[in-house]
C-alpha cells in the first residue's frame, strides 16, 4: 500500500503542481509583452486577436494561464493528502525533513492562494476593464513574478527534501 500511496503522491505533484509552476511563470511575462491597453478593448468572451501581446491572443493567454493555475491549485490538493498518507505509513511524519516539507508546502500553498491568484486576478481585471495603464503600472506584474518565483523556490526546495530525505532510514 505504501508504494500505492507514493506513487499516487508523487504522479499529483507531477501532474498537478507543475502545471501551476509553469503557467503562474508564464502570467508575469505574458501580461509585459502586451501592447498598449488603451488601445484594446476586451470583453469577458474574448478570444484575443493572434500577434497582440503574446503570440496566442493577449489577454485571452492571461486569462488560461489564471484558470491553469486556479484549476491545478485545487488539484494539487491532491499532493500533502497522499503525502501525508504516505508518511504515516512510513512511520515518518515526525522525521525533519517531512516537517520541513509540510511547512514548505504550506508557505508555497499561501502563495500561491493569498499573493500569486490574486494579483493575477487584479492584473486580468485591469486589463479587461480598459484601463490603459500598462499592466506593470506600479510594479504589479514585477512583484507578481517575483512571488512566483518564491513559489517555485519553495516547490524546488520541497522537491529536494523529497528526494534527499536527510536522516531517513526507510528504504522507499
Amino acid at each position: 500500500m505504501t508504494r500505492f500511496l507514493l506513487a499516487v503522491h508523487v504522479l499529483a505533484a507531477i501532474l498537478a503542481v507543475g502545471p501551476v509552476a509553469v503557467a503562474a511563470s508564464m502570467f508575469p511575462a505574458a501580461a509585459r509583452r502586451l501592447p498598449d491597453r488603451s488601445l484594446l478593448n476586451r470583453s469577458a468572451t474574448d478570444l484575443g486577436t493572434p500577434g497582440q501581446g503574446t503570440q496566442i491572443g493577449g489577454v485571452a493567454a492571461l486569462r488560461v494561464l489564471h484558470r491553469i493555475c486556479r484549476v491545478y491549485a485545487v488539484a494539487g490538493l491532491a499532493v500533502p493528502v497522499f503525502g501525508f498518507a504516505t508518511a504515516s505509513s512510513l512511520g515518518v511524519l515526525r522525521d525533519a525533513w517531512v516537517i520541513a516539507s509540510i511547512l514548505l508546502t504550506g508557505a508555497a500553498a499561501g502563495i500561491l492562494a493569498l499573493a500569486v491568484l490574486p494579483r493575477q486576478e487584479a492584473v486580468l481585471a485591469r486589463l479587461t476593464a480598459g484601463d490603459s495603464t500598462p499592466a506593470d503600472a506600479g510594479g504589479g506584474v514585477a512583484r507578481l513574478a517575483m512571488l512566483t518565483g518564491v513559489f517555485n523556490l519553495l516547490w524546488a526546495a520541497v522537491t529536494v527534501l523529497m528526494i534527499v530525505r536527510p536522516g531517513s532510514t526507510t528504504g522507499v
